[in-house]
């Protein structure tokens, strides 16, 4: 097979994005979604086609050298591996499908070509970051999704909320490029390269004393795009874009991108214990954090977004307690039921007539079953029902930390079973509130396209089955993804620890579903309380970053504008022209234009000179 069909795949959303950029005003309407799906699916039946090239070592392609000075070559060079292949069709399809929902979501918008070109670019720069082989490519799509996501989060711009929650995310996200791009440097001026291949093959050279900064430099990196502690802010406010926009942020692109790149940068990370300790760090507590405050969320995009900061948390987790396979596991069949779920919102808001407050949906069950049901699938592998897909993906990651055996990897491991017991008891709060009980809304339901509910049981048929990919020997399974990434665990627990583990799941899914089924199965109103609105705001992170960051940069910025600009710079240059101006408002008073003034004139000045000689001579 020709291995050139790997620049077709990527360049093909790229195609879909430029003439809807420049020619989708002028296409009729219905050609501009048909133009962008198109595209995408062309690059889903190309990850299909390709998936030989990714056996054994992979492919690496070289179409040509892209920049090349003082040391540095960079090639647009593409490199298949079993992690890019399983990524690739992962991305493709779920974009897909994401595009065709879009199409009858963005039907009656006023700017679709705008739309389908951002959203084609989007797809284009996650691949770009996916293929490369080289990692400024690889950051060359890092800044195309950040910019991407700049443009489809402020997408309805006209509504100044919008405008800035799109600000932020761009922001926000730069702070951790900031530190990727330290890292991109630094590890070319310590090995003379930028190829991803090449620099982990060569990580052992290191001095080992420089591979914890560079480690914790790249999760700084993962942390801005992946939305982890600290610098997660900008997820909650990223529902401002369309819906379509939500899901392909959280289910395809994005927020992968960070878990990926450690992925990735694997044989580099692992040199570090102290980087990987960080990194399961920053996941548990990332986890924590985020189901905590989806516990008190009202938006129902809101609830959903936090969930995906929380999942992600459990994907650096297993990344951090060295179980790539895990997190790879997870990060796809969270993609399956998070799109659903996103997908599923966007329908359910239609549905209640445009009202996203979950507080003021209620009895939508009745509505439409079929989306229900739909919804409840994704309601169950998100919650981590048993044999879902979401239950033996998450079940994976708690198996690995649990199997490290130290005392840290321990709390990890009950802070991610008692995170398990959170998402469950939000997850069902999120399903009674908006289908259960009496309808708490009074605005009237829009007509449902059937691009927005028949685009949906793909999604739950993967999100059901996702956990087939890797499925324990346990279950009788093979863990076929660990075998095709080449990462299979070393450890393998007793079988009675096993199975002790894997009822306590069980049992945390079981203690997260009951309060919610009291609570809220018939559900009457609940008391305002303090905590509520702690975890409301995202336990005022932003109120911190406002006071510690923001407000000493305004007042900076404000001194260096009153004294630097208007006082000095504005005073310097407007006092030398008022200068001028006075003196030469003196000196035209000179330029009268009567000849006895100008002989009066010489005449003086002809007194003064021989006064001068005069003086000098006596002298």
């Amino acid at each position: 097979m020709d291995s050139r069909l790997l620049f077709l795949l990527i360049l093909l959303p790229l195609a879909g994005g430029i003439l809807n950029a420049c020619i989708g005003c002028r296409l009729p309407r219905r050609l501009v979604p048909l133009l962008a799906i198109g595209s995408v699916l062309g690059s889903f039946i190309l990850s299909i086609v390709c998936w030989s090239l990714a056996a054994g070592g992979g492919t690496q392609v070289k179409l040509f050298t892209w920049l090349e000075s003082a040391g540095l070559k960079a090639d647009i060079g593409l490199f298949f591996d079993p992690l890019a292949a399983s990524m690739c069709l992962m991305v493709t399809g779920v974009a897909c499908l994401i595009h065709i929902y879009a199409a009858g979501y963005m039907a009656r918008d006023e700017n679709p070509a705008r739309f389908f070109a951002l959203l084609n670019l989007f797809v284009f720069a996650m691949l770009c970051i996916i293929l490369a082989d080289n990692l400024l490519l690889l950051f060359l799509g890092w800044e195309g999704v950040g910019f991407c996501s700049y443009g489809l989060i402020g997408f309805w711009y006209e509504k100044h909320e919008n405008a800035l929650a799109g600000r932020k995310a761009f922001i926000v996200t730069r702070v951790g490029d900031l530190f990727f791009t330290i890292a991109l440097l630094w590890l070319f001026t310590l090995l003379g390269t930028v190829d991803i291949a090449e620099i982990n093959q060569r990580a052992a050279e290191l001095d080992p004393g420089l591979i914890t900064p560079l480690v914790l430099l790249l999760l700084g990196g993962a942390c801005g795009k992946s939305a982890q502690l600290p610098l997660m802010t900008w997820l909650p406010d990223a529902m401002a874009g369309p819906t379509p926009v939500s899901a392909l942020i959280h289910a395809a692109t994005m927020v992968t991108a960070g878990v990926y790149l450690l992925c990735r940068m694997f044989p580099l990370v692992s040199l570090s214990s102290v980087g990987m300790a960080v990194i399961a760090c920053v996941g548990a507590f990332t986890a924590l954090y985020a189901a905590s405050c989806a516990l008190a969320q009202r938006e129902i995009k809101r609830v959903l977004a936090y969930s995906t900061m929380s999942q992600i948390g459990y994907m650096f987790l297993a990344v951090g307690v060295g179980s790539v396979a895990a997190a790879v596991n997870h990060l796809l069949v969270h993609a399956f039921f998070k799109a659903l779920l996103f997908m599923g919102a966007g329908a359910l808001i239609h549905l209640a007539g445009g009202e996203n407050d979950i507080f003021k949906m209620g009895g939508l069950r009745k509505k439409n079953p079929l989306l229900f049901g739909l919804f409840l699938v994704g309601i169950l592998c998100l919650a981590g029902a048993p044999l879902t897909g979401g239950f033996f993906s998450k079940d994976a990651i708690l198996l690995a930390t649990f199997s490290r055996g130290d005392g840290l990897s321990a709390i990890l491991w009950g802070l991610g079973v008692f995170t398990a017991g959170l998402t469950s008891f939000y997850s069902f709060r999120l399903l009674y509130l908006v289908f259960f009980g009496e309808s708490r809304g009074s605005k009237a339901g829009h007509h449902l396209s059937p691009l927005l509910v028949w685009t949906l049981p793909p999604l739950a048929l993967l999100g059901l089955c996702g956990g087939l990919l890797n499925l324990p020997h346990l279950y009788g399974g093979q863990e076929m993804l660990s075998h095709w990434l080449g990462t299979v665990p070393a450890v393998v627990l007793p079988f009675v620890t096993e199975i002790g583990l894997v009822l306590l799941m069980v049992l945390s899914f079981g203690a997260g579903w009951l309060p919610a089924h009291i609570l809220y199965r018939n559900f009457r109103g609940e008391q305002e309380a303090p905590w509520r609105q702690f975890l409301l705001q995202g336990w005022r992170f932003d109120g911190l970053y406002e006071q510690i960051i923001l407000r000493p940069y305004r007042f900076v910025a404000r001194f260096c504008w009153i004294a630097g600009d208007r006082g000095l710079i504005d005073g310097v240059v407007e006092g030398i022209g008022s200068t001028m101006l006075h003196w030469g408002g003196y000196f035209r008073r000179l330029a009268t234009g009567q000849l006895s003034f100008y002989l009066q004139g010489f005449a003086w000045g002809l007194l003064l000179m021989l006064g001068w000689l005069l003086l000098k001579a006596a002298v």
